[in-house]
């Protein structure tokens, strides 16, 4: 049987292009969605900030030129494998070569010629693989699924591929002055110029859930969430009228990455069979932070954009509550200056007891992860969440709002008892978070035992992405079926 084809389309994927999670879904996922079934490839814009040991190794295909309203505009086709993956990369200086990824004043042209440009590239790449489905992420390519039923539908070469779209967050959703559908993004005479309205924009996201066979985000319960006036960020109608194509879809981690036994970042490598030696990381993190070195007072870490999203105004608005508790508190990350200037300003009169850095440091958020006791994840709302899995991973138990992906990969302990892995609260507010942590607080002095065992719960959970990557598969072979 001939493998079915997945071209999977993102503006990021790690290592080449990252700005968040999506770049470490990309990077990941495809390479565990490859079976004797599926043959999965990835297109990304060709982001001048790619780094030049990946640029220096890519092949040039052929170039060509892709028909954007009234315009044509060039496209180079250029090729890598990484991780026994094979990478397609759109190059177009003119939309491309920016100092940054996102937060220009033309992105809906870019990733509109983006969208245009995934399309248009199959056609010469065909005789080769012709993608059996397009997965599409987030409304940078949200324009695939509204192009390829719009505009290519009397092409043979077209008329069987099928889409999935992924929402990774719901905040953002391309949304820009309707008279962008006809003039930047060639749609103009289309019924998507009705479709894609909302209110009176345009809305890019709004397209790939009307016009995507199936619509997937990244855990089941934001996939619930989204569909009501609480989550849906304005379009939980269109949600609840497409429930029959959505379902949620938990994320993995990468679980070689991520590994206390040969992470070289952390100061002292352990695993399940030797948790005890957890502690030394501890005390080489709270020497780092210039905490008091006491391996019997509980470390609580945050590593997160200081964000309300993230519930960095709960933590700023408790570190007072805080102080009064015998506890230590480190926090890594950038955000709101509200919250950074917050959170840093308390830290420094109160060093010994409370750490704050403000950067983005990948290595010390796996030190982190290994020396802390709890992991806080107050968040608003989390689509998935990564840092919660990884910090089960490290043995450092998650202190979770249950929302989202944090609800379905934390059983708290108020629920769970001695089965749970971590700590959780439902309410978005100060009292919440501040129970929970006095909770994590009593079983951390009061019962040793029982920690023990919940560090060992955590510990335990599989979070790679093998599971997750099966169900795709089974999701990709029912829209197979359905080409029958």
């Amino acid at each position: 049987m001939a493998k079915k084809n997945i071209l999977f389309a993102a503006f990021e994927a790690s290592p080449f292009i990252k700005t968040g999670g999506l770049g470490d879904v990309s990077g990941a996922l495809p390479a565990h969605l490859k079976n004797d079934e599926f043959n999965v490839r990835v297109i990304l814009p060709l982001i001048s900030s790619i780094p030049e040991e990946y640029k220096s190794r890519m092949e040039f295909i052929t170039s060509y030129e892709v028909p954007l309203g009234w315009r044509n505009q060039y496209c180079g086709l250029f090729t890598l494998m990484k991780g026994g993956v094979k990478y397609y990369f759109l190059d177009n200086e003119y939309y491309f070569k920016r100092s940054q990824v996102y937060g220009e004043f033309d992105d809906a042209e870019r990733v509109a010629f983006f969208s245009k440009a995934v399309l248009e590239t199959i056609k010469y790449i065909a005789k080769n693989y012709k993608p059996d489905i397009i997965h599409c992420n987030d409304w940078h390519t949200a324009l695939v699924p509204v192009y390829l039923k719009e505009l290519y539908t009397d092409d043979p070469l077209f008329d069987s591929i099928k889409t999935v779209f992924t929402i990774h967050n719901l905040q953002f959703q391309g949304m820009y002055s309707k008279y962008v559908t006809g003039d930047v993004c060639g749609l103009g005479g289309t019924p998507a110029e009705e479709k894609m309205l909302h209110f009176d924009s345009v809305n890019f996201l709004k397209g790939a859930v009307i016009y995507s066979d199936a619509v997937t985000t990244v855990s089941q319960t934001y996939a619930e969430e989204i569909c009501t006036a609480r989550y849906g960020e304005g379009l939980e109608g269109l949600f609840q009228e497409v429930h029959n194509k959505l379902s949620g879809l938990i994320n993995g981690i990468d679980r070689k990455n991520y590994d206390p036994k040969t992470d070289k970042a952390i100061a002292v490598n352990y695993d399940e069979t030797c948790l005890e030696k957890k502690v030394l990381n501890k005390l080489a993190l709270q020497k780092e932070l210039g905490l008091e070195e006491d391996p019997d007072v509980p470390l609580f870490a945050m590593v997160s954009r200081l964000t309300t999203q993230k519930g960095a105004n709960l933590i700023a608005e408790l570190m007072p509550e805080f102080r009064e508790r015998n506890m230590q508190l480190a926090v890594l990350g950038t955000g709101d200056y509200l919250y950074e200037h917050a959170i840093a300003d308390f830290a420094y009169h109160n060093q010994i007891r409370f750490a704050a850095r403000i950067a983005f440091d990948e290595k010390l958020s796996r030190r982190f992860y290994a020396g802390a006791d709890v992991f806080l994840m107050p968040s608003d709302f989390e689509p998935c969440g990564l840092a919660q899995m990884i910090s089960m991973r490290y043995g450092t138990l998650p202190l979770v709002r249950e929302t989202g992906g944090l609800k379905d990969t934390v059983k708290g302990y108020w629920d769970y008892g001695n089965m749970a892995n971590g700590f959780s609260f439902k309410d978005f507010d100060t009292n919440g978070l501040l129970s929970a942590v006095d909770l994590a607080i009593g079983l951390w002095n009061g019962q040793k035992d029982t920690w023990k065992e919940l560090q060992k719960n955590a510990v335990a959970m599989d979070f790679g992405w093998e599971e997750s990557a099966e169900k795709y598969r089974k999701l990709y072979a029912g829209l197979m079926k359905e080409k029958k």
